[in-house]
C-alpha cells in the first residue's frame, strides 16, 4: 500500500494549475502502473481536467487507487460508464480487454482516450474504430512522445519546410532494462510492444506513410528473451510513400539508461532530438569530463509529455475538434509492426497492403 500522501506513481505533487470553471470529468479504466500515472496527472497536473472515478478489475487495486485520489472506485466498467459526473473515459487497462472498452464506451457517447495499442489483432482495432465512427466520439490514441517538445521540433522543422524534402530519418529506441519475461511472451513481441512508438514517430515526423518494411532481429541482451519467442535488438527499414527512408535501431538494454533519439535529414538541413540529463552541470579534469547521467525510467523524461496529451485530448473535446493522434494513428503502427513481424520471419522486406488486405 502506498504511504500516506503518495501513489503508486511517486509522491502526491501539489497542484499549480488553474481549474476551468466547468472541468472535464474523466474516469480511469485500469489503474496498473501507467494507469495509476495518468489518474495522478488528471487528478493533480492537467488543466481543465478532473478525476471523476476509477475502476480496476483487482478490486483491491480500484479501491487504493479511490482512496489515493479521492474519488469513486466503481465495481464495473459498466457502472463507470452510467456515471451522471462522467464527461469522458481513460482506457488504461491490459491491450486485451481495449476493443471491448473502446465498443462500451462509445456506446455510451463517451469521449475516448486509450492508450497503445487498441489490440495486437488488426481486426479488433477495426472492430473498436467501428464503434468509435458509429457513435461519433472523439477518439485519442496515447502515442505521448508525439507531445514531447524535442521530438515535436523535429516534426516542426519538416512541417515548415525548415529541413526541405526528407530524404532520411534515423530513430533510436533503447530501454534501460527488458521487461519480465511473462510481459514479453504477452506483449506481441518488441515490434508491437517497442517499435511501435517509432513506428508512430516515423509517420508523425514526415508526414507520409509506410510502403513497406524491412526488419532484422537478434538476442543479444538475456537467451530467454528468445526462448520467449521474441528478439531484444532490432533494426528496422522503412519506406514511405514520398519516397524517404527510416532507420530505426531497438535494444533492450541500454545500461546508461533510457535513449530516445530522432534526426530528420533534408534536402535543406537536418533536425534532432537528443536525451536530457539529469541536469547541465559537467566536471572536467585531467581524467576527462564526466555530466549527469541520462533519465533511467521512461517516466523520468516523459511525465510533462504525458500531461501535454492529456491538455490535448481535454481541448479537442471541449472545442469539438478531432484529436491531435486519431484512430487512424492508432491503425498505423499496428500494421507496420504485423509487416516488420512478417518480414523478420520470413527473411524479406514486407510491403504494408500485404498485411492489410
Amino acid at each position: 500500500m502506498p504511504a500516506a500522501g503518495q501513489t503508486r506513481t511517486g509522491p502526491r505533487r501539489l497542484s499549480s494549475r488553474q481549474h476551468s470553471e466547468t472541468p472535464l470529468r474523466i474516469g480511469v479504466i485500469g489503474v496498473g502502473r501507467i494507469g495509476s500515472m495518468h489518474a495522478e496527472l488528471l487528478a493533480t497536473q492537467v488543466d481543465g481536467a478532473e478525476l471523476a472515478a476509477v475502476h480496476d478489475a483487482d478490486e483491491e487495486a480500484s479501491r487504493a487507487a479511490g482512496r489515493d485520489f479521492g474519488v469513486r472506485a466503481c465495481a464495473s466498467v459498466a457502472e463507470l460508464l452510467d456515471s451522471r459526473d462522467l464527461d469522458a473515459v481513460a482506457i488504461c487497462s491490459s491491450t486485451g480487454t481495449h476493443p471491448d472498452f473502446i465498443v462500451a464506451a462509445a456506446n455510451a457517447g463517451k469521449p475516448i482516450f486509450c492508450e497503445k495499442p487498441i489490440s495486437l489483432e488488426l481486426a479488433e482495432v477495426d472492430r473498436a474504430l467501428a464503434a468509435v465512427d458509429a457513435a461519433g466520439v472523439p477518439f485519442q490514441i496515447g502515442f505521448n512522445r508525439r507531445f514531447d517538445p524535442a521530438h515535436q521540433s523535429v516534426r516542426d522543422a519538416v512541417a515548415n519546410g525548415i529541413v526541405g524534402d526528407p530524404h532520411l530519418v534515423r530513430i533510436s529506441s533503447r530501454d534501460p532494462a527488458p521487461p519480465p519475461i511473462d510481459y514479453i511472451r504477452a506483449s506481441g513481441g518488441i515490434f508491437l510492444d517497442m517499435t511501435i512508438h517509432d513506428f508512430d514517430m516515423a509517420r508523425f515526423v514526415t508526414a507520409s506513410e509506410v510502403t513497406q518494411v524491412s526488419a532484422h532481429g537478434a538476442v543479444r541482451v538475456d537467451p530467454a528473451i528468445a526462448d520467449a519467442g521474441d528478439v531484444d535488438t532490432a533494426l528496422v527499414t522503412l519506406v514511405h510513400d514520398n519516397g524517404c527512408l527510416t532507420a530505426i535501431d531497438n535494444s533492450r538494454q541500454a545500461v546508461y539508461g533510457f535513449d530516445q533519439r530522432v534526426e530528420v535529414f533534408g534536402s535543406r538541413g537536418m533536425a534532432a532530438s537528443d536525451n536530457p540529463s539529469g541536469h547541465t552541470g559537467v566536471v572536467r579534469t585531467a581524467d576527462g569530463a564526466h555530466g549527469a547521467p541520462l533519465p533511467y525510467f521512461f517516466l523520468d523524461r516523459y511525465v510533462p509529455s504525458y500531461v501535454r496529451e492529456w491538455e490535448a485530448f481535454v481541448g479537442a473535446v471541449r472545442t469539438g475538434e478531432t484529436p491531435a493522434v486519431t484512430g487512424a494513428d492508432a491503425r498505423a503502427p499496428l500494421v507496420i509492426g504485423l509487416a516488420a513481424k512478417r518480414s523478420l520471419e520470413e527473411g524479406r522486406p514486407v510491403a504494408l497492403d500485404e498485411v492489410d488486405r
